[in-house]
Parts: C-alpha cells; structure tokens; sequence
C-alpha cells in the first residue's frame, strides 16, 4: 500500500492506494477477500462496506424468521463446510461468515461504515479512484486501486420496492416493508395482511402467525414453492459414517447440484410434469378440498420465476391450521380499516405488510466515470454477465437466479485471480473487453430474456442494466451447470480481451 497526497480544498487529502479494492463485505465480497488472500497473497487488498458490520442482506434484513431460500451446501462457500439445517437463519447464515473472516484474517481488510459516492477511472494514471465518506465520522474517503471488484449485491439497501396505491394515507393502521422493519412493532393479538407471495412472504407469515390475531397473504397471482423437510439424509448419513465434513461438504453439493439441474432441465423440456409436481405437494399439505388452482397454480413455467424452498412446509401448516390464509385478488385500493379488493370484499387489517419486493441498485448507485466522461451501463454490452465493454479493471459478481449466489462467487474469484495472475505475466496494467470482428452484426438485447426469467424487480430496471448478445460469451446466461466449466476455461488471450 502507497499514500500519496491530493489538495482537497485548502487542506491535503490522503489517499491510499491498493492493487484491489472489494467493494462491499456481503456473501459476495468475503468470499472475493477470501479468494485473493489465498491466490493472490502479494495483492493488496481493502473491503469497503457502508453498513456496520459484515453480512449485507442477512445483515440490513431484520424481519421475523429471515432465512435462506436455499440450501446452505450450495450457497456455502466451497472451502468451507456447511454443518447445519440445509436452511439456516440468518442469524445461522452470519455466524458462518463471522467464522470464514476470523478463520482467514479477513476483518483487518474491511472496512465498515464506509460509503462510495464516486468510482472514477483515468486511462492516463491507469488507476480508479474512489471517493467516499466515513458514515460513521464524517470524514472523506479517497482511495486509488488499480482493480475494482463489485461485490455489492444487485438491491438498494435504503428502501425496499412498495407500490403507489390509492388511499394509502387513509389507512389508520401501519404500513410496513420487510426491509426496513421496525424494531418496536408489536403484532400481537392483531390482524396482519401481507402483500406478496414470494420468499419473504413464506417466511414472514409462519414466523408470526401464531402471535397474531389471524394473518392474511394477499397475493395478486400464485406462486411455486418447493415444501420439504429441512434435513438433508444424505449428509446425516455420512455423519453416521464419520465421513469427514470436508468430503461430506462436497459430496452433498455435488448431489444437490445434480438434482438441481434435473429439475431445471425439466422445467425447459417438459415444464407442465414438473409444474403438476410442485403444485401435488402443496396440495398433500392444504388437502383435497382446498381451492389450489385458484391460489396455488401460478400462471407462468416453474423457474421463470425464483423457486423458494419452504423447510417442512410450515407456511401451508399455518394455512391448513386456520391461522393463516391465502387471498387472490387485486387491490383497488387502501381505506381507512385495510384493503379494498377488486372483488369488493375488504381485509381488515391493524398491520399491513408489503412484501413486494425490492429496487435494483446497479452498482451499488455509485457515480462511475471514465476519462471525464459519465458512464451509463445500458450502453455497455455485458461480457458474461461479470465485465463491460469499455469499463477497464473492474468485475461486477451476479449471482444465480436458479441456483445458489455464492456457486458464482467461487467461480469468478477463480477467474479474477487468474486474470491478475494474467495481467503481471505479460506486463499489463489495464484490461477491458471488447466486441470482436465477428460481433459486428450480432443484436443486442435486453440484460435477461423474459421468457428465461421474468422477477417484477428485473422487469422494472431492465433499461438501467447493460445489453447482452445472442451468444454465450455476452450474456449471463444463469447457467451454472455449463459455467462451471466454461469459466475456468475462458482463453484470457481470446480476441475479447484487450490488453495495454
């Protein structure tokens, strides 16, 4: 590390300098730290995160019963052994991180309460530069870096995504989002509607419902859910063994990635067995006599939208018991008792929660420039989901949709080092990517084809998000069961890449 100084106003300002610099401490940004200490040990690094602590979303996200929507044996890291309820709290979740951090150094390279308001990159100097504050003192933040590496989630932190309904100022009740829960709100013996259907919203609802007086989700239209014990026998059974935790970490990722991808290619090649599937086990649940294909039987293909697991289906329990219930309707708008429905029926209600997703943050909202010039990521065409045209020494890690966030993470900290490691063989201190020759003609499209995947959140903010081509090398193509090969062996030296 270097310090040189810069005039800011009438007094000096410092600003350090790093080979690397990990822009935030999530699932993403540990697993990146990890990764370089142990690839690339002669790098310097820092992490800097704007909230207090380490963790991101299971951090900032306080809502009753938070947990993970998948199993912990993917969405753990690969060097690192899950030894618990393949669905874990979030509570379970840091816990985990904490030990990877402490395990492996990590804590003396992050930074916590440090906020980024500009990235700026100068072709001259070969460097970004960050430019910040200290939330915490007030103090600015000046940072050189020769490489970038984004890990800071896909979401705006600040606020989460709540629609404008009609006479929501009427209502006499609160209104609350998931993601900025109150601390203080008491639910108790009172009448709760959650707006949403999603994740949040099966894990909010049996969280509170047995305080609440009766807790309603009201949901616009269905969707799939995959209810199971949270147990994984094939991980118990070699613990009976005494296989070590290692292997048995490994195995069971290998076994749960194996039927993952069964199931997704079931859900391209004959989507209607698996749909009649996921909506059977529902119905063992709520029984013969509930009104699933009203409010259970979604309108699109199974994995054109997220798939949450329910760990031993407690939110159908709660439905089955009479403690909870479903509503499919929409909503015409608040009044000053609850909700009024398009079917003219009105919910009651004391606590209303939308759970209705959130906003998409490209980039952490941090200005970017390059060379004095503003940059706008929806002109820039997407190398693999994690470079840009145009945008030099820097990588944006975006997880999986149909499969677990941190498969990502590992892949891309492999490429990263490598890339690194590429870049001091032959000299170079700058790498961008570019369209080749025969790229000339190809379309560019939207960052996702909506008929591979379609989340209202991605929907909305599909004109902030860089285009992507009809070829493998420029889109995320949300495959891991291809990347995992392909990725490690991307030619570094392949026309796509540009060197000075």
């Amino acid at each position: 590390m270097t310090t040189s100084a810069a005039a800011s106003g009438t007094a000096p300002q410092t600003t350090e300098h790093f080979d690397v610099l990990i822009v935030g401490a999530g699932i993403s940004g540990v697993g990146a730290a990890y990764h370089l200490t142990h690839q690339c040990p002669d790098k310097s690094f820092a992490v800097l995160e704007g909230l207090e602590n380490f963790g991101g979303t299971w951090l900032m996200h306080k809502y009753p019963g938070i947990r993970s929507d998948s199993d912990l044996y993917t969405f753990g890291y690969r060097f690192k052994p899950w030894t618990g309820p393949p669905v874990a709290t979030a509570e379970e979740i840091l816990t985990y991180m904490g030990e990877v951090i402490d395990e492996n150094d990590l804590d003396r390279h992050i930074r916590y309460r440090h906020r980024i308001d500009s990235a700026t990159w100068s072709s001259e100097d070969e460097l970004w530069t960050i430019v910040g504050e200290r939330t915490d003192t007030g103090e600015p933040v000046h940072i050189s870096a020769n490489f970038l590496w984004m890990c800071q989630g896909y979401y705006r932190h600040s606020e989460g995504y709540t629609p404008e309904w009609d006479g929501m100022e009427d209502f006499e009740g609160e209104i609350v989002h998931p993601q900025t829960w109150p601390k203080d709100l008491d639910y108790t013996g009172k009448n709760v509607v959650v707006i949403g259907s999603g994740a949040t919203a099966a894990t909010l609802i049996p969280a509170i419902a047995g305080d609440t007086a009766h807790i309603t989700m009201l949901q616009r239209s269905p969707t799939y859910f995959i209810p199971g014990h949270n147990v994984n026998e094939l991980a118990d059974q070699l613990r009976v063994l005494e296989i070590d935790e290692s292997w048995i970490h490994e195995i069971t990722r290998r076994k749960i990635l194996h039927d993952q991808a069964a199931i997704t290619q079931l859900s391209f090649d004959q989507p209607d067995i698996l749909k009649a599937e996921l909506i059977k086990v529902v119905r063992e649940y709520l029984g013969p006599d509930y009104d699933i294909e009203k409010h259970f039987t979604p309108r699109y293909r199974p994995w054109q939208q997220r798939i949450a697991f329910v760990p031993d289906g407690d939110v159908f329990k709660g439905i089955a018991s009479g403690k909870a219930s479903v509503v499919t309707d929409e909503i015409a708008r608040f009044t000053k008792k609850g909700i009024l429905l398009e079917s003219g029926d009105e919910l009651e209600a004391d606590i209303i929660v939308t759970a209705t997703g959130f906003n998409l943050s490209v980039l952490g909202d941090i200005e970017f420039v390059i060379d004095g010039k503003p940059l706008d990521f929806s002109k820039t065409v997407t190398y693999r989901g994690m470079m840009f045209t145009g945008v030099p020494n820097m990588l944006w890690i975006f997880g999986y949709f149909r499969a677990s966030w941190t498969l990502r993470v590992d892949l891309l900290g492999d490429f990263v080092c490598r890339l690194l490691g590429h870049m001091d063989e032959i000299g170079a201190k700058r790498v961008d990517v570019a369209l080749r020759p025969e790229d000339a003609a190809m379309p560019l499209l939207s960052w996702m084809d909506p008929e591979n995947f379609n989340p209202n959140y991605l929907m909305r903010s599909m004109h902030l998000l860089p285009k992507r081509g009809d070829k493998p090398e420029w889109q995320h193509t949300q495959d891991y069961w291809k990347e995992r090969h392909e990725i490690p062996a991307i030619d570094l030296e392949g026309p796509e890449f540009r060197y000075t």
